[in-house]
């Protein structure tokens, strides 16, 4: 027995903040374009997403802070959270050397040992009055080395960002770099070495926002009760996609055909569901890492030390973090008793080329977390544990020669893959940007505008908040009819 398809003008694949934008979007315009999420999960979110452990201790799936490059954007959240933020300055710090010093660690290696100092500087030196690298033209290990010298490179930047990434940077290009890593001011670096000042304001999230209640995924969850219901078909993965037909199996067996699919699943996985058109590409190409989150809810409160820090790097291996946040200062109420509680959120990450011994992970991350003392006579009330298959999407050497011509495949036949995962991105993957792939998405389809995120990150990411006019109903209904 065929089952009869059902038949949408616009697929939405995902229900996490870039499916969410397109939905969003669309339900904005106020149109009569027919359009539909499905998403594997039975609540949005996707990797944005909070759960409350069987403690009542409140965690996100990572580290995440939310900033924005977006005036849309802001307005939008504004509109569903309704001002139930806690606003930080953001206080990131670096451990290594048995110490903390502020991050960007280059500009705080006053606070070094003298023989790790002095590296550090003849390094900066060697490479001060060289020309600056192209940022597409080497591996990120050949831009450390070029941008910071040896001494940065082997005290700080290559073993943190193995740890990081899982690969070593090597086989990870340069291409994401413009806000994500502090470059060289030499002259600052020198004034905080004379002065012996700490410097912890660089980078766009030097100030962000955190939801009072519900973690990170409470935003998702507002901003899906505010569109119509009837559209989300929750708990039921795309399993098929036939491009030629334009049709979508799930994984209920349900048959959708669309006009146009925005996908938001990764998209080394889209890529093996594809059929009916040659992509002529190997999903084994495209590298990612693994990430195991730890969850520690304890008694008591933070050490004085641990007090106005958001997060901590860790450099050395001897600790299986890359990162450790102190959750509980995010939000009083990310721990169910406020004032007598705190909580820890530990990262591990996970790659083909660097394993997780996962029997023994939970007992590891405490053991390092008490070597340095962070957790001391302090007792742990909850544990909790679990692995993101998708953490980071590597931005591997040759990414861009292998995405850019499967984007324009798969949009000759109406698919859009778009997102953290779905554009493979790392340097437009935030909240903002995804979510604003999303609408970007829509719009393009609806009006012909240009995707400014996916094409243009380095203009999205240069520092100047993009506004964004809202196009008329008339507008749409004029380009919907060509």
């Amino acid at each position: 027995m065929t089952t009869k398809p059902q038949r949408t003008k616009i697929l939405i694949v995902g229900a996490g903040p870039t499916g969410l934008g397109a939905a969003w979007r669309l339900q904005e315009l106020q149109q009569d374009t027919d359009w539909l999420i499905v998403d594997a999960s039975e609540k949005p979110g996707g990797l944005a997403s909070s759960v409350v452990d069987k403690e009542g201790f409140t965690w996100d799936l990572g580290g995440h802070v939310l900033f924005s490059h977006y005036d849309y954007f802001d307005q939008v959240l504004n509109e569903c959270m309704s001002g139930e933020w806690v606003e930080h300055q953001r206080e990131a710090w670096v451990w290594v050397r048995d110490q903390f010093i502020p991050y960007p660690f280059q500009n705080n290696i006053w606070r070094l040992p003298p023989p790790d100092l002095v590296s550090c500087l003849e390094g900066l030196l060697s490479v001060h009055n060289k020309p600056a690298m192209p940022l597409r033209s080497d591996s990120f290990e050949d831009w450390i080395y070029r941008n910071f010298g040896t001494g940065l490179a082997h005290i700080f930047f290559i073993p943190y960002n193995y740890k990081v990434w899982a690969y070593h940077p090597k086989k990870v290009s340069a291409c994401w770099i413009q806000e994500r890593v502090a470059t060289v001011d030499l002259s600052r670096i020198l004034k905080n070495l004379v002065l012996r000042k700490d410097e912890l304001g660089w980078g766009p999230n030097s100030v962000f926002r955190f939801p009072l209640k519900g973690g990170t995924g409470v935003i998702w969850k507002r901003v899906a009760e505010q569109l119509p219901q009837n559209r989300l078909l929750m708990g039921r993965a795309l399993t098929r996609v036939n491009a030629k037909l334009r049709q979508a199996e799930l994984s209920d067996g349900t048959l959708i055909e669309y006009e146009y699919m925005i996908s938001c699943i990764p998209l080394n996985s889209l890529v093996k569901m594809v059929e009916g058109v040659n992509l002529d590409v190997t999903p084994e190409k495209f590298l990612y890492s693994s990430t195991n989150l730890i969850g520690i809810g304890l008694e008591g409160k933070p050490p004085d030390e641990l007090k106005t820090k958001c997060w901590m790097y860790f450099v050395e291996d001897q600790f299986p973090f890359y990162r450790v946040t102190v959750f509980s200062n995010y939000s009083q109420f990310n721990v169910p008793k406020p004032g007598e509680q705190w909580s820890l959120l530990c990262e591990v990450s996970e790659s083909a080329d660097k394993s997780v011994d996962h029997a023994t992970l939970k007992e590891d991350v405490i053991a390092a977390l008490q070597e340095i003392k962070i957790i001391d006579d302090h007792k742990i009330v909850s544990t909790w544990q679990t692995r993101l298959e998708h953490g980071y999407p590597t931005p591997f050497l040759g990414r861009d020669q292998i995405i850019e011509p499967l984007n324009n495949k798969l949009t000759e036949h109406g698919i859009f893959s778009r997102g953290r995962f779905g554009a493979w991105k790392y340097e437009v993957s935030n909240q903002d940007h995804s979510f604003m792939q999303g609408v970007e998405a829509i719009d393009h389809i609806l009006f012909g505008t240009e995707e400014l995120t996916y094409f243009q990150p380095s203009a999205v990411n240069s520092g100047k908040k993009r506004p964004r006019r809202k196009p008329l109903q008339r507008e749409a209904k004029l380009r919907s009819e060509k």
